[in-house]
């Protein structure tokens, strides 16, 4: 009897997980292909699909299934009480919060990215702020009522990092901060300016993108399961191993955007496509959560994209495809590519900076949510931030508070998994060097294969059979901490900034 329940219960959730995917679909459409006049029509069916799915958690037959299925004595494997737990905990989540709040949501989230890209084109904060408004509004009533006795914003940041608090996340990210600034300081007075302008120049954009699908191929994306297209923001979306949408932005004077965007998101695109296919549509599957997903992103771009045996094998393929880099050398390509300098956009920051603009969104979002800070006063606490943090002040809205979509699409809570993400990496990263004797010299001859396979078997592989800490514990030996991150960017500046 119990296996049936377990049946019904895995049936249950293929239907959720199959709805859910046409969510995905439909909002990668929103940010993709779709017309600017079908605004108003997606955010109707996204609210009524949103309502569905809601109905499908909170169906008391589910309910049901799970209790009984998590009795102690219940006749399931480990695997299985594992499933039938990450049931609980996301129907949890959704009983907690009324069906119609969940539907205001939906029409928020669909709404908010349409004024957030208006006003980001417009370069105009008060264009998007009544509509930021509401979105902290209905993500502040949802948390309250999945939080009871906890903390807010906690309730918020579980959806993207289980088990993750702001008691576990503030000492990381208050170290990260205060060694980040100390070695920025250091690199400032150092005396030593790296040249940049191999980066900088006219470049095609067919161009850009033929040199971005090369890479994307030879890191190991399958192009028979996956996408490349332009969004105004980057992202990776799609519906698991046998479709995943990445994309990217050109900018035809500057390289790095799509270049280092492509690798990232790649990365994400590996880990999508090295789940494991056979539990696509069950509770176990599906990557465990963003702080890991963001370590393969993290990974691939910052301690594979931005190395020198990278750059020995794949500068001569890029010169090719640009007239402008003819003559740029080896180390003047690596110079470029890591120079430290702080900038107003977090995804074309370095690797040292890219914490401090996490640190910065991630406490203004969690006074927003906790209500210690209001929609109106967010331009002047973001500047004022940017200065004290990078000692840079942006120009204008678009290069400042509206340069993310994270808050038009509603995610808060997402932004400190960017952070984690850098630690897991370098952990990762530094185990991955352990057991892949020369792993250096295999990129610098046009071979990923090997870290790519690592990754696979190592992480990927795994879907939610394991929870993050016990998965970085099982793959490094360590529970996450920023030891192996601060080796790593210390190692890089003494290098480059003697």
């Amino acid at each position: 009897m119990t296996r049936t329940a377990f049946a019904e219960l895995e049936q249950r959730f293929s239907a959720i997980k199959d709805l859910s995917n046409g969510l995905s679909i439909l909002s990668w459409d929103q940010e993709v292909m779709m017309p600017s006049g079908g605004a108003g029509a997606r955010a109707a069916t996204l609210a009524a699909l949103t309502e569905v799915v809601h109905e499908r958690w909170t169906d008391p037959a589910l309910g049901k299934l799970v209790k009984r299925l998590s009795r102690k004595g219940a006749d399931i494997t480990p695997r299985q009480r594992r499933a039938v737990e990450l049931v609980r905990v996301t129907q949890e989540r959704a009983q907690a919060v009324p069906a119609d709040l969940a539907r205001r949501i939906a029409l928020a989230e669909s709404r908010g990215v349409e004024s957030w890209r208006k006003a980001r084109g417009e370069r105009d904060f008060k264009l998007f702020a009544d509509d930021l408004a509401r979105m902290v509004d209905l993500r502040r009533e949802q948390a309250r009522c999945i939080a009871k006795r906890g903390k807010v914003y906690d309730a918020l940041l579980a959806r993207f990092e289980p088990g993750a608090t702001m008691a576990s996340i503030d000492p990381l990210l208050d170290e990260l901060v205060a060694f980040s600034t100390q070695l920025l300081e250091r690199v400032r007075s150092s005396g030593v300016t790296l040249d940049t302008s191999p980066l900088t120049g006219r470049f095609d954009v067919d161009a850009q993108r033929a040199f971005a699908q090369e890479v994307t191929a030879a890191m190991g994306i399958d192009a028979e399961r996956s996408r490349l297209d332009t969004s105004s923001h980057p992202f990776c979306g799609g519906v698991g191993p046998g479709d995943v949408r990445l994309t990217t932005r050109y900018d035809r004077k500057d390289l790095r955007g799509a270049l280092f965007g492509v690798i990232h998101e790649a990365g994400h695109a590996l880990y999508e496509q090295g789940l494991d296919g056979r539990r696509a549509r069950s509770p176990l599957g599906g990557a465990i959560s963003m702080g890991i997903h963001e370590s393969q992103s993290r990974l691939w771009e910052n301690m594979v994209g931005r190395s020198r045996p990278f750059w020995r094998y794949w500068l001569p393929r890029l010169r090719r495809r640009h007239a402008a880099l003819k003559g740029v050398s080896l180390d003047a390509m690596v110079k470029a590519v890591n120079a430290i300098r702080p900038s107003m956009i977090r995804v074309e920051a370095d690797e040292l900076t890219y914490n401090l603009h996490i640190a910065l969104r991630y406490r203004i979002e969690r006074d927003l949510i906790e209500g210690r800070l209001e929609v109106r006063q967010l331009p002047e606490r973001w500047n004022a931030s940017m200065h004290e943090f990078l000692g840079v002040v942006p120009r204008h809205d678009a290069e400042g508070v509206l340069q993310d979509i994270h808050w038009a699409s509603g995610l808060f809570g997402y932004f400190p998994t960017y952070s984690l993400g850098n630690l897991y990496a370098a952990q990762f990263m530094a185990a991955a060097r352990k057991d892949l004797r020369g792993l250096d010299a295999s990129i610098a001859a046009g071979d990923m294969s090997r870290l790519r396979d690592w990754l696979g078997q190592q992480i990927h592989r795994h879907d939610q059979v394991y929870d993050a800490d016990k998965l970085v514990r099982r793959v490094t030996g360590k529970p996450l901490g920023t030891a192996a991150f601060k080796q790593h960017i210390t190692a890089k500046v003494k290098h480059l900034y003697a």
